[in-house]
């Protein structure tokens, strides 16, 4: 039986703000319904990956907008991922380089950390 992640949720204070950034760094946005007056459910899914973020008003996560500091992302490339982050006006960590992967740390404007890893060519050594 396969188990896939579909969606994490991402506290935020601004919904439009947190879905402006997100479509600029290339999420694509997937679902944006105002169900209710207490209740919207934004998804937005990052490029080539199965899995998504949700935010909204009303979807009591229990997390306060920045707690989220937990989620990471493999990329192709940890130098290309801060150089496209950058040009785009994101501040981001510069590379990290570590035995098991070389990392990348940026956040929304909200606080939410996001760490990209470019996971080792471990058939190259």
């Amino acid at each position: 039986m396969d188990w896939k992640i579909e969606l994490i949720h991402v506290p935020v204070t601004d919904v439009d703000r947190a879905k402006e950034f997100y479509t600029m760094i290339g999420f694509n946005p997937d679902h944006d319904h105002q169900v209710s007056d207490e209740l919207r459910f934004v998804q937005m899914t990052p490029p080539g990956s199965a899995c998504s973020i949700a935010f909204g008003t009303g979807m009591g996560s229990g997390l306060e907008p920045g707690q989220q500091n937990s989620i990471q992302v493999v990329v192709p490339d940890a130098d290309e991922a801060l150089s496209h982050l950058r040009g785009l006006g994101v501040e981001a960590s510069g590379v990290d380089e570590q035995p098991w992967g070389r990392f990348v740390t940026f956040a929304d404007p909200d606080g939410n950390t996001w760490t990209l890893q470019q996971i080792p060519d471990y058939g190259a050594q």
